[in-house]
């Protein structure tokens, strides 16, 4: 089963960019594949996901913490036109946030859903 979750800043970057709950369903479907763009390490990869009228060169990118095995967490978002990428110190900061999500147990991802510091995506109700 996979469990697709947000961050509160991931998510009011994601309405402001006119992104949806399905288009990250559909990037995980990618990247359970192996499509990721890059994999940044820790658990960090980098997957471009196209804005509505946008192809993916021109569309958002997105930071997602991952092991994998069933749970990905988009961590923060960025579109092309506002920067190139994420600097070292980002990355790093962005790692250790991964680790911390990626060791959560079931209550520890409860709490934090429970708290608004990750929003769930009921991936099944979003299939195509």
């Amino acid at each position: 089963m996979k469990q697709i979750f947000r961050t509160h800043t991931f998510s009011r970057w994601m309405r402001r960019a006119g992104l949806t709950d399905n288009a990250l369903c559909q990037a995980v479907d990618e990247m359970v594949r192996g499509l990721i763009d890059a994999d940044l390490g820790c658990g960090v990869v980098k997957k471009r996901i196209a804005l509505s009228g946008q192809g993916k060169r021109s569309g958002a990118r997105t930071i997602v913490a991952t092991k994998k095995e069933g749970r990905w967490v988009f961590l923060f978002g960025f579109n092309k036109n506002e920067r190139s990428n994420i600097d070292p110190g980002d990355l790093k900061a962005l790692q250790e946030l991964a680790r911390e999500y990626l060791e959560f147990d079931a209550r520890q991802i409860r709490q934090a859903v429970e708290k608004g510091v990750l929003t769930e995506i009921h991936y099944d109700s979003h299939k195509t």
